[in-house]
């Protein structure tokens, strides 16, 4: 998959359209909602309390 290809629908869609730092290849590479978490926490600078909350309210019980 390059960079240019649109992830899969759903919450891999609304990661990219949320948190525009990610490529496409990272968000097909996310293994699960912590992978997630690590991923925010790294690109965004977040302390791992705040990447959690931002996950957990985006997500809405939803799992990659």
């Amino acid at each position: 998959m390059s960079d240019n290809a649109r992830p899969e629908s759903g919450m891999r869609r609304d990661i990219e359209q949320k948190w525009g730092k990610f490529s496409a290849r990272e968000i097909a590479a996310l293994k699960d909602n912590d992978d997630l978490v690590m991923q925010i926490q790294t690109k965004y600078q977040l302390d791992k309390t705040q990447a959690q909350r931002d996950v957990a309210e985006f997500a809405q019980g939803r799992q990659l």
